[in-house]
């Protein structure tokens, strides 16, 4: 029987703490300089060619993208995105063993106006920012949050796909080698000076009158989220970019995934974790750095010089439990702690995920959401548990009214959300029915936390109203449209041979 003033006779050991005065496990002869995991030391050589092996292994591996495009590099400033960029630069070197056959280009995204910067300090992220694009030699583009206000509305429809099969990659390098004639790719692109941040106070109010509309950080984060992904399509769209490529490590892919969980986006895990999502159609998005822990980017970038250039976000100075997104950063972070293998395990799983169909972009007659364009989840059946949601929320509304035998009442009065609940009806005067009718789950969890929907940037509210007259015009034509069901018993009758019956 155990006691519990039980005397050892000999303590616990603790465990050794890791030494980097070993060999390199590669070369077996330089001295280790870091530890990337327990028991894999590597020199300095060693870890910088492991380092490059695994991002062109990773862009090798996928084939998706091919010779001769343009790719747009979105840089935040951040240790993941310019130690991408290094990569990408160092990969279009004379002195590189396989470069990299892409034509590549820089974006940055300046936030500064959604977390209340002021002018003079963004002009000064900004211009540290310009010094180390220009010195990689690639064309650059400044772009603030700001104009995300004036995009067109065609950025939330997702366009017809021009991208070839992967089964045609190597005879499209054989293509490009051949007409290339051994020409470095990287030796035609020429330097574009980006001109300086171009910003308006009435679009820096607007912008920040949309954020404090946000009544809780998670909503403000994923709002932040979807807004700066339209603007960085919207770009690439607008300088004829087909590939995007973002930063996401594989830490960051771990927390996105388990916060994405948590917000209600499980039918959106494989295109926000993947590492590609062509959701938008012409303009595909990828993710070299998902493989990547922090720690290694951090190794990488303190040991041969990768500068960075930090600014604050929403959720500089906050707490753990500020938001969803950062209690889930909080606990994956600490956990990793003690598990090593915490951050590692989490990515293997989101590697297995795959969107249903095979297709992580909406098609022709598939409704897509309104702000982040995934395929829309909310078209279940009645015995499920987003409709006993529904019919929770309409029956806690304080704007829902109940339908009843007053014709004035039942006039002013359609279903909640344009998706019959079976129970009460909502306003016609109130904007949050069209719009959630065009959201999926975890959008209109998001939508729900905004205390204004005028807030909101003209392009997604036009974009609203014109699917809302399709669907209405859809709608009132119904009965003189003949769908696939249709058309395949018309032509059943065609081929079958007539009824005795009948022809008697």
């Amino acid at each position: 029987m155990c006691q519990v003033e039980e005397e050892y006779r000999e303590p616990p050991l603790a465990p050794a703490p890791p030494s980097v005065c070993k060999t390199c496990v590669k070369c077996k002869d330089a001295s280790a300089a870091v530890v990337v995991r327990a028991g894999d030391p590597y020199c300095r050589t060693c870890f910088k060619d492991y380092f490059i092996h695994k991002f062109r292994a990773m862009l090798g591996k996928n084939r998706v993208i091919f010779p001769g495009e343009k790719v747009l590099l979105a840089v935040s400033g951040g240790p993941s995105s310019s130690s991408m960029l290094r990569q990408v630069q160092e990969g279009l070197s004379q002195n590189a063993h396989k470069k990299l056959r892409f034509s590549p280009g820089i974006v940055y995204i300046d936030e500064g106006g959604a977390v209340g910067r002021s002018l003079e300090e963004r002009l000064r992220t900004a211009s540290e920012l310009q010094a180390v694009f220009r010195s990689t030699g690639f064309p650059f583009h400044m772009v603030p949050l700001e104009q995300v206000l004036d995009v067109p509305p065609s950025v939330l429809v997702p366009a017809a796909s021009s991208q070839p099969a992967a089964s045609v990659y190597k005879a499209a390098v054989d293509g490009f080698l051949q007409a290339a004639g051994g020409r470095r790719p990287g030796a035609a692109v020429q330097q574009q000076d980006a001109a300086g941040l171009d910003v308006l106070e009435a679009h820096t109010a607007s912008l920040q009158q949309l954020m404090d509309s946000a009544t809780s950080l998670t909503a403000r984060q994923e709002l932040l989220s979807s807004l700066r992904q339209h603007l960085l399509v919207h770009t690439a769209r607008s300088h004829g970019y087909s590939k995007l490529m973002l930063g996401d490590s594989c830490s960051r892919s771990a927390v996105k995934l388990l916060a994405a969980v948590c917000l209600g986006r499980g039918a959106q895990l494989a295109q926000d974790t993947g590492f590609s999502d062509s959701r938008y159609g012409d303009v595909v998005s990828v993710r070299p750095m998902r493989d990547y822990s922090a720690k290694e980017i951090a190794f990488y970038n303190h040991m041969f010089g990768v500068p960075s250039v930090l600014s604050p976000s929403l959720t500089t100075k906050t707490s753990d439990k500020s938001s969803i997104q950062q209690l889930t950063e909080s606990f994956i972070t600490r956990l990793q702690a003690d598990f090593p293998s915490t951050v590692s395990t989490i990515y293997r799983t989101s590697e297995k995920l795959q969107t249903a169909g095979g297709s992580s972009g909406g098609t022709a007659g598939t409704d897509t959401c309104l702000l982040c364009v995934c395929v829309l989840d909310t078209s279940v059946g009645n015995a499920t548990a987003f409709r006993s949601t529904l019919v929770s929320q309409c029956l806690s509304d304080s704007r829902a009214v109940p339908s009843g035998p007053d014709p004035v009442s039942a006039k002013q009065s359609r279903p909640c959300g344009g998706q019959q609940c079976g129970t009460r009806t909502c306003s016609a005067e109130d904007r949050t029915p069209d719009l959630k009718a065009l959201l999926c789950y975890s959008c209109q969890r998001t939508l729900r936390d905004l205390s204004s929907l005028d807030r909101l940037p003209h392009y997604i509210l036009s974009e609203a109203q014109s699917r809302a007259r399709r669907s209405q015009l859809r709608e009132e034509i119904r009965d003189f449209l003949l769908d696939h069901h249709d058309d395949d018993e018309d032509d059943e009758g065609l081929h079958s041979p007539p009824d005795p019956s009948v022809v008697a």
